[in-house]
């Protein structure tokens, strides 16, 4: 991988004449999940990026900073430094990376098409087919199987689980991720440290990474013989995270959103390229073109890798057939663009 992504991209030209925002929802049963795309504009084309801000009050008051004007890459990113992107200081940290990512994308996006170029041909790399897995509850396994064969998952296991459930799932050797989300803090989705699940997380599926564990004296003594499979996602926002790890991961989740910029994103992918360690890419429930996003930048960067990013038609209803199956093939249009099933 060369090492100056950054500067491949950093000095390209962008004129931004308007600003625009669009808010998607869909209810999805147990909340409102929004989003707000982000479209900036100018010379007769459009750049898009999405804010995938989980609090979805923060959708409903939505400022729209000033960024008129002839830019680079590099020159617009310094002046979102200095804009408010929020009215006020969002109910989580994270959520600064993700709106600030959305007018990066946007600003990637708008450049390379006003250039007529697409980010494959800039960085110096081709799109390659994207192996993806598919988040689903476990007791569905069984029913994704019968249709699609090949398929393969990510799972969140947590202390509910029963016996019949981990029996099952130790007779399965398609599931690639196991996440504890022992790293989240103040989310619908925090996961308490248990000894007890982590131990049989790490013993029931042997094959599988073990992603963000929390990480106590007693949990650190029950992973210990299994450091080589622990992954990271939640805690890491640049490579200046994967640093301040107690001891270097062999492969982390990569999820773009969570850099805030690209430069920091850019630098994350060259570092791990440098230190051997492996990448797989996750999604944030995307709704609109920061899908299609993702999914390119995992087909460019680590396509052959457990990437949950499943085409968001995974996400509507449950097992049935006619779904794009993994690998799946990308076929990106000019910019940063790709048009997710």
């Amino acid at each position: 991988m060369p090492a100056p992504l950054w500067e491949s991209l950093s000095q390209l030209d962008l004129a931004v004449e308007a600003v625009a925002t669009e808010t998607l929802a869909v209810d999805v049963g147990a909340f409102l999940r929004k989003t707000t795309v982000v479209r900036l504009r100018g010379g007769g084309v459009e750049g898009v990026g999405e804010d995938v801000t989980y609090d979805a009050a923060e959708h409903d008051r939505f400022p729209v900073p000033r960024l008129e004007g002839a830019w680079t890459l590099a020159s617009l990113s310094a002046r979102l430094d200095e804009v408010a992107l929020f009215a006020s200081p969002p109910s989580q940290p994270a959520y600064l990376d993700y709106r600030r990512w959305a007018y990066e994308s946007a600003a990637l996006d708008l450049a390379l098409r006003q250039a007529g170029t697409t980010l494959a041909e800039q960085v110096g790399w081709a799109p390659r087919p994207l192996t993806f897995v598919v988040s689903t509850r476990a007791a569905t396994l069984a029913d994704w199987v019968a249709l699609y064969p090949g398929i393969r998952f990510k799972l969140d296991p947590t202390r509910d689980w029963t016996d019949e459930r981990w029996r099952e799932l130790a007779g399965w050797d398609n599931v690639d991720v196991l996440d504890l989300k022992g790293a989240y803090r103040g989310t619908s989705v925090d996961n308490p440290a248990d000894p007890e699940l982590y131990e049989r997380t790490a013993t029931a599926i042997p094959g599988a990474w073990i992603e963000d564990p929390a990480l106590t004296p007693e949990t650190d003594e029950v992973l210990e013989p299994y450091r080589d499979r622990i992954t990271w996602d939640a805690p890491i926002h640049s490579w200046a995270d994967v640093e301040r790890l107690p001891f270097e991961p062999r492969a982390l989740n990569c999820k773009p959103s969570r850099f805030g910029t690209l430069e920091r994103l850019l630098e994350f992918y060259a570092r791990c390229e440098e230190r051997g360690i492996l990448l797989y890419g996750g999604g944030q429930f995307e709704l609109g073109p920061g899908r299609g996003q993702i999914q390119l930048l995992a087909s460019l960067f680590h396509p052959d890798a457990p990437n949950d990013v499943a085409p968001s038609v995974y996400n509507a209803d449950g097992p049935r057939p006619g779904l794009p199956t993994s690998p799946l093939a990308l076929e990106p249009g000019p910019g940063f663009r790709y048009d997710a099933a």
